[in-house]
């Protein structure tokens, strides 16, 4: 968990808010570090959490995990952390059978689009316990990330029917929250993903976009954040607000500052 960060976004882990999504976004950059960052701080706030992770394997995350203070191990063996390996699980697919549906079963389809079945995984992972008793604070579903699904050939609309029926369980329902990462190709080609980015910025209540720097690589500068707050469409809400900073990537944080303020560019 990066502290500057949070200070930015004014979020702590025992005041985190509920029933918001947030979209990550890259932008010729790697903006992964945002998806550590989030998973580390609501395991620390106690939230029970369901990680789509269709990109590294759990090692991985494990690995920077417990650089950043948090041990996803003992988070998934105590039930806080439920984890779905796409790496694993998609070998599953293929050369096991299994009498229910798989969450990635779209992966054998001739047209892949039915994301009911990893939708159901959600769904199940994140319900509430069948006594009542309430052991983890809100729900939360991470996603890294929904631009891999257009890879696979899983068409935009059914990707963001994907996240509306999560939305509509996890943020509206259960009262939790969603983070999910997309890629911005820069590609004016790629109609599928700009559909899908777009369509997510509209829904979104926070956008975070990493961009690299327009002038090539810098050692004591690696990109810029760009932090969007969305506000509800209502006559009395303040307007959206932005705001940009630059950072730099160390082993266990990042570094955030003004345009202009790194030594190296000054």
């Amino acid at each position: 968990m990066f502290p500057e960060l949070n200070n930015l976004l004014n979020i702590t882990p025992d005041r985190a808010e509920q029933g918001k999504l947030t979209l990550l976004c890259d932008a010729k950059t790697d903006g992964s570090f945002l998806v550590h960052h989030f998973l580390s701080f609501y395991l620390k706030a106690n939230c029970k959490v369901c990680f789509v992770a269709l990109i590294q394997s759990f090692s991985h995350y494990n690995i920077v995990g417990q650089k950043l203070g948090v041990s996803l191990t003992s988070a998934r063996e105590r039930g806080q952390l439920v984890f779905l390996e796409g790496l694993k699980s998609s070998v599953d697919v293929f050369f096991q059978a299994n009498e229910e549906p798989h969450p990635l079963q779209f992966l054998r389809e001739a047209n892949p689009g039915n994301l009911q079945p990893l939708f159901e995984f959600v769904r199940e992972a994140l319900k509430p316990e069948e006594n009542g008793e309430a052991a983890w604070r809100c729900p939360v579903l991470l996603v890294d990330d929904l631009s891999l699904l257009l890879s696979l050939g899983v068409g935009a609309v059914a990707v963001l029917d994907f996240v509306h029926y999560c939305r509509a369980t996890v943020c509206w329902e259960l009262k939790g929250n969603m983070v999910v990462l997309v890629h911005d190709s820069g590609d004016a080609e790629d109609e599928e993903n700009d559909i899908l980015l777009n369509g997510l910025s509209h829904q979104s209540h926070l956008i975070l976009r990493t961009e690299g720097l327009a002038t090539g690589f810098c050692r004591d500068v690696h990109g810029q954040l760009r932090i969007l707050w969305r506000r509800p469409s209502q006559p009395t809400a303040p307007r959206d607000r932005s705001l940009t900073y630059q950072y730099k990537i160390q082993d266990k944080s990042v570094s955030f500052f003004a345009k202009g303020m790194s030594p190296a560019v000054l």
